[in-house]
């Protein structure tokens, strides 16, 4: 009996150093899985005649980022960029209240989202989905701050209240900045 303990607490203490190593070493390998290059910067244009989302193309997905800046509009100018990766690829940038939306294929993926400024300390958010063909996906950042403390956050969020957010928000196109 005593050897079965001791085998199972040096099976746990072994599984806990080996867990460990595994969530320390893919933690790079997860945000290069989801982001792109760092030196890629974004122009973003916001456009308010655009209607709000599409549904996607048959046997495509549509994935919706929304970032809300909890902020007016017109007290946005000094506001930092967004941007968004999936699968190693940035594939576009929100400013302020804005949204934008990018075709994948079915299967799973890996999210990105960082702040392209270099006045705030750079945040990471990650996010992973598994996205079934004919279906729409909706993620929102918001940038939290509180002091000399930001807090980029990402969320999966529902339809109603993207429906909410696509209303209230123009739609942003991003081109790369050379």
């Amino acid at each position: 009996m005593k050897a079965a303990v001791v085998f199972l607490c040096l099976s746990v203490i072994a599984f806990a150093q080996q867990k460990e190593r595994y969530s320390q070493q893919p933690m790079q390998n997860r945000v290069a899985t989801a982001c792109g290059p760092a030196e890629v910067n974004f122009k973003v244009s916001l456009d308010r005649s655009q209607p709000g989302p599409v549904l996607p193309e048959a046997g495509k997905v549509m994935v919706y980022f929304i970032h809300d800046s909890g902020a007016r509009s017109e007290s946005l100018m000094a506001y930092p960029t967004t941007k968004y990766g999936v699968d190693g690829n940035w594939v576009g940038a929100n400013h302020g209240n804005s949204w934008f939306a990018v075709g994948v294929a079915p299967g799973e993926h890996h999210v990105c989202t960082t702040l392209q400024s270099s006045f705030l300390d750079q945040r990471v958010e990650l996010a992973r989905f598994t996205a079934e063909a004919g279906k729409s996906y909706y993620f929102r950042t918001q940038l939290v701050t509180s002091g000399s403390v930001e807090l980029l956050e990402l969320e999966q969020i529902d339809s109603d209240e993207a429906g909410y957010l696509f209303s209230e928000f123009p739609m942003a196109t991003a081109t790369p900045k050379r």
